[in-house]
């Protein structure tokens, strides 16, 4: 039998070391731009989030043409919080590209994706990129790339991986450790990837296996599995078993409605994919990310996929403040609870919960990032809802409670490396490790607990005026680390509806930082600022100035606000303390108190 004229290759890498770039050339390289009259920068990140945060959140496949062969490229996110997609995309190759910056060398994500490509027993082709960059260290990154392989315990077989230097935004690589030539194209990568990722095993006339790694959604045709076929070959039309998680439940038996492959940035209808390839089928809408397509005859489920489990968890509720429903299309907590149904099923990391109220669902995850994602897509898509700040998730080990370990690696200017370690001291968080950078850099590894964490990146952000680069991970599981401290002021809460005025701000942003400017709506129970001591403030923002016939110059002085501090969604989750909640409609973000009558938090106090 002669081995498929394709290859399955995923390209893994740390956040911003350019996949989503190289993806982009190697589309262009192989002709799949040349239809097209405009071209997009990063074209495999098209989601508006993964446009404007600049990181990419769900798995991608494209398919190129070089030589006669077809390589199927899947695009992983970075970022751990969107570990699940890592681990579903890895399901579907044989084989991974590597990217390393030829400056910063392999960084926490880099150990992060490859522990797991080796876990599957994949082999690399590791990629240098940015090599024309004026701080870059290739031989050292190269060192450091062996280290990194030999640290994860790699195999023989999985340390002799050929090493590719691309300048992947001119779309240059050469063989080896260097710098490409001027006119230098990426035949190197592309013959490289067909000569060491081998082709896909298995018997394409044995029975069917098909592993479903994903679910898309279409106007016309309905829910869409996405997978690979394990063995066997997946025809047209044919009559195929759906294998379920649950193993009681017989399996679903059918036929196709529609068989697609992928071809370039889109997907074409196909007569049949055979053992090793990736495929688009349509027909099963009870379809979920794990099942198994398999013979109609004699079904035999394939095992079932396996991801890391969530340290992260927070409710999402029914919006109930005074303004609810104003902006929002889908304010019902049927309307949310099914929306986050269909988000589980096309992402195996988000888990839900039941809570005593049936207005509020219980959400974990992998960490912030993700849930805000999550959040802002809601957002964006008219739901209107309630969030309250993360809880980390604890787990019983020798009957002793554990909680999180976060890691995180930052890379910030060198007059602020004492800034860190100062930040993370009171977060009962260690420097673990601290090594120059370039260019007046250092880069700091700190681990601790992870609700010690949570914030530490905006906290970080305002404390280095923007220039740290700070990336987090998942690392383990400590002993319960005791109470820690969250934030310094208390909050600054309305006790009346209405609209603020200047001369009332003017007031209270002498006890503290305003979250509002003048003229916004606010509401008894609402939160319009952190004061400078750390109990809660009860103020009036509508407070306007009495209009009188006298005229003094110490009264008329003209009102001047400093600018007030703009809660994002992220900011405000991180901010938020365990009585209060984050208000998230379409064209607002709002923190309140769980309870709005300051008699009711009263209560409240009481009874805890």
């Amino acid at each position: 039998m002669s081995s498929p004229s394709f290859r399955n290759v995923a390209l893994i890498a740390h956040v911003d070391h350019g996949k989503t770039t190289l993806v982009d050339a190697m589309l262009g390289a192989t002709g799949v731009f040349a239809a097209h009259q405009v071209r997009v920068d990063r074209v495999m990140d098209s989601s508006d989030q993964e446009r404007e945060r600049g990181i990419t959140i769900l798995a991608k496949a494209a398919s190129v043409e070089w030589k006669g062969t077809r390589i199927n490229l899947v695009d992983t996110p970075g970022h751990a919080d969107f570990g699940g997609e890592v681990e579903r995309a890895l399901t579907m190759v044989d084989g991974v590209l590597l990217l390393v910056d030829a400056a910063e060398g392999p960084m926490p994500q880099t150990r992060y994706v490859l522990s797991k490509a080796l876990a599957f027993g994949l082999p690399s082709v590791v990629v240098i990129n940015k090599v024309d960059r004026p701080d870059s260290r290739l031989d050292e990154v190269a060192d450091e790339i062996y280290e990194l392989f030999f640290s994860l315990d790699a195999g023989d077989d999985k340390i002799e991986f050929p090493i590719i230097s691309t300048v992947a935004r001119e779309a240059r690589a050469m063989v080896g450790v260097g710098i490409p030539d001027a006119d230098a194209d990426l035949g190197a990568l592309l013959d490289t990837l067909i000569e060491t990722i081998p082709a896909p095993s298995g018997d394409p006339n044995a029975p069917l296996q098909a592993l479903v790694t994903n679910l898309d959604a279409s106007d016309y045709l309905g829910r869409l599995a996405i997978g690979r076929v394990v063995q066997g070959t997946l025809r047209s039309g044919s009559r195929v078993a759906l294998c379920h998680s649950n193993e009681e439940e017989p399996p679903l038996r059918r036929r196709l409605s529609q068989l697609m492959g992928f071809t370039g940035l889109g997907r074409a209808e196909v007569e049949e994919r055979v053992a090793g390839d990736l495929f688009v089928v349509a027909g099963f809408p009870e379809v979920e990310i794990g099942d198994t397509l398999a013979d109609s005859e004699n079904p035999e489920p394939l095992e079932r996929l396996t991801v890391d489990e969530p340290v992260l968890r927070m409710t999402f509720g029914v919006n109930t403040s005074p303004y609810a429903g104003r902006d929002g299309k889908f304010v019902t907590s049927r309307q949310i609870k099914e929306r986050l149904d269909k988000e589980v099923l096309g992402n195996v990391s988000i888990r839900l919960g039941s809570t005593p109220s049936p207005e509020i669902i219980e959400v974990a995850g992998r960490g912030e990032l993700q849930l805000a994602v999550l959040i802002e897509s809601m957002r964006r898509e008219g739901f209107e809802l309630q969030v309250s700040r993360p809880e980390v998730i604890i787990r019983a080990i020798d009957g002793v409670p554990h909680e999180p370990v976060e890691r995180a690696v930052v890379d910030v200017p060198d007059e602020y490396v004492g800034t860190i370690t100062q930040t993370s001291a009171p977060r009962k968080a260690k420097v673990a490790d601290l090594r120059p950078g370039d260019a007046g850099r250092t880069i700091v590894t700190i681990e601790g607990p992870a609700r010690g964490l949570l914030g530490f990146r905006s906290l970080l952000m305002t404390a280095t005026r923007g220039t740290a680069l700070i990336h987090q991970h998942h690392a383990g599981w400590m002993p319960w680390a005791g109470e820690l401290p969250h934030r310094t002021g208390g909050a600054m809460v309305s006790d009346r509806k209405g609209a603020s005025t200047g001369f009332a701000l003017d007031n209270l942003q002498k006890r503290g930082e305003l979250f509002i400017g003048p003229t916004v709506e606010v509401y008894e129970g609402m939160v319009i600022g952190e004061a400078s001591r750390p109990h809660e403030m009860q103020v009036n923002p509508t407070k306007g100035k009495q209009l009188t016939n006298i005229r003094t110059h110490s009264s008329d002085d003209a009102i001047k606000l400093k600018p007030h501090r703009e809660l994002t969604l992220e900011t405000a989750i991180e901010w938020i303390a365990e009585d209060e909640l984050v208000e998230v409609t379409p064209n607002a973000i709002r923190v309140r108190k769980r309870f709005l009558s300051e008699s009711q938090r009263r209560q409240a106090k009481k009874r805890a």
